[in-house]
């Protein structure tokens, strides 16, 4: 790898793309030229990187000669299309949609969790779904000391992991109802201000919905632990950014508030915000912008044996999206 690698966006001007943009500047990643590509509607916007403007290019077949690392986030179809072609011309794909992550030659990383796997990759690397990378933030450390046989969880979900169009709907109903007047919906099948929808992506023939199921088979592959299982309601929330997830866990060995609460101090990308006593605790508000996770409501769960129950919250832009794709790219860099 170039040690001042040619780096793309692809699908720059999308709400993850532009954060992206924005962490390869945060971080001071060693980016020699930076190409911004996406589709024809957004050529010729122009983007700030380090103080100077970049023109948006339309993303084509051939676009990636030359590039060493692309950071996919312009949806499933796209990445389906032009992540292989990027690969074939040596080009390190990092891709956020769900396209690749489950084909077995492809890695599903969270660099705090599973690092290493970035080393096998073939071209592409899959970045996971934001409320599965949330939620193992805190899972995986509890799994590592106690053995986590399996979660109940639901999401509380912000209206821009599904973009920013939500974003602008749910500031216009809000408007809407406060003038008192009709509320129209474009994005959400429902009313999303003053409102929650208990529907993230579609329905499985089981009742479960795609993205409930993410969490389980992205889970199990990301933790290196294939009998792990998770039971999960996904909940949209009239919130603009970060997810937070309620979860009770259960876990092989016994476990003490006292020993999560050791473990969870020690693991990387998370602070613990726990004390319900001074009404400290993650809330969605605070996560917003801020590269750590948080994780509190620590307790014994009264329903479940050798269980724990913990409410944690993230910026799923960031460490659900953009900071988790820039932190593989830094992987590849090492």
């Amino acid at each position: 790898m170039n040690a001042r690698p040619h780096v793309a966006v692809v699908g720059a001007t999308g709400a993850v793309g532009v954060e992206m943009i924005r962490t390869l500047e945060k971080r001071n990643f060693p980016v020699g030229k930076l190409t911004l590509l996406a589709s024809a509607r957004s050529v010729g916007k122009r983007l700030k990187f380090r103080g100077e403007d970049i023109t948006v290019k339309e993303l084509t077949q051939d676009a990636f000669t030359g590039i060493d690392i692309a950071l996919f986030s312009a949806g499933g179809s796209i990445s389906k299309e032009f992540a292989p072609i990027a690969a074939k011309v040596g080009c390190v794909v990092v891709d956020n949609s769900s396209a690749f992550r489950m084909e077995p030659e492809v890695p599903l990383v969270v660099p705090e969790i599973n690092a290493a796997d970035v080393k096998q990759h073939r071209g592409i690397i899959a970045n996971p779904n934001c409320t599965t990378a949330i939620t193992l933030m805190a899972l995986y450390p509890l799994h590592a000391a106690f053995g986590c046989k399996r979660i109940f969880a639901s999401s509380y979900q912000a209206v821009s992991g599904t973009g920013a169009k939500a974003i602008a709907e749910l500031e216009r109903q809000v408007d809407q109802i406060v003038k008192g007047q009709p509320v129209t919906k474009e994005v959400y099948p429902h009313q999303i201000a003053f409102n929650v929808l208990p529907h993230v992506d579609s329905f499985l023939p089981s009742g479960y919905t795609k993205e409930e199921m993410k969490m389980e088979n992205e889970g199990r592959k990301i933790m290196h632990h294939p009998t792990f299982r998770a039971s999960v309601t996904c909940v949209r929330v009239p919130v603009y950014r970060s997810h937070s997830v309620a979860v009770s866990a259960e876990f092989e060995k016994p476990v003490s508030v006292e020993a999560a609460r050791a473990v969870l101090k020690q693991a990387p990308g998370l602070d613990l915000v726990d004390e319900p006593e001074n009404k400290k605790y993650p809330m969605p508000l605070f996560t917003s912008e801020k590269y750590n996770c948080e994780v509190g409501r620590l307790r014994l769960d009264c329903a479940l044996d050798n269980g724990l129950c913990f409410w944690v919250s993230g910026d799923q832009l960031l460490k659900g999206a953009a900071l988790n794709a820039v932190q593989i790219a830094e992987e590849l860099m090492k």
